[in-house]
């Protein structure tokens, strides 16, 4: 159960990836406003990027834990 539940929090790469995203966005305002620059805003990684590096992350982790099940065997 608690492998399930686990699971669950760290598949929610599109949370993540919004929540990042938007944190980062804040945090470079905050940033711009304390400089006292009004110009353009800095360009984040996307929800998008993260949410590929994070799929990449879980598949890399799903392939080695099947290779130490697989040689448990």
């Amino acid at each position: 159960m608690l492998l399930l539940l686990s699971g669950a929090v760290a598949l929610n790469v599109r949370g993540a990836a919004r929540g990042l995203e938007s944190w980062a966005a804040a945090n470079h305002a905050r940033v711009m406003q304390a400089r006292g620059e009004l110009g353009p805003s800095y360009t984040a990684p996307s929800a998008r990027f993260f949410r590929r590096v994070a799929t990449l992350v879980v598949m890399c982790g799903l392939v080695f834990t099947l290779g130490g099940c697989l040689e448990l065997l």
